[in-house]
């Protein structure tokens, strides 16, 4: 199995963030995951993209580390990292939840 890359609070950069989510669809996953908590890959409500590009924006969410990943047997669980997004970025979480999921 290989290894996730997450990055630790403090090596978190708002240009990565902000690239992050500056797509509609990761800001769609983002605030789904704020508003809601941890959700299974398959409980996103991302309108009409394939497995295999869902996989791409959450994996470009978690390189940035905005998400954190819980990997039980063979099914993969996402949640924001709120502590870790609100420590390092203040106001960020509370900017997602106002879009409403639209960038």
């Amino acid at each position: 199995m290989r290894t996730l890359t997450i990055p630790t609070a403090s090596e978190m950069s708002l240009t990565a963030v902000c690239n992050a989510l500056g797509d509609p669809i990761r800001m769609k996953i983002a605030y789904c995951l704020a508003s809601s908590g941890e959700k299974n890959c398959s409980a996103f409500e991302v309108d009409h993209i394939s497995k295999s590009t869902l996989s791409h924006h959450i994996k470009i969410l978690r390189e940035a580390g905005i998400i954190q990943p819980r990997i039980d047997g063979k099914h993969h669980f996402y949640s924001l990292r709120k502590d870790e997004l609100i420590a390092r970025f203040p106001g960020l979480v509370a900017m997602i939840l106002q879009t409403g999921g639209s960038a």
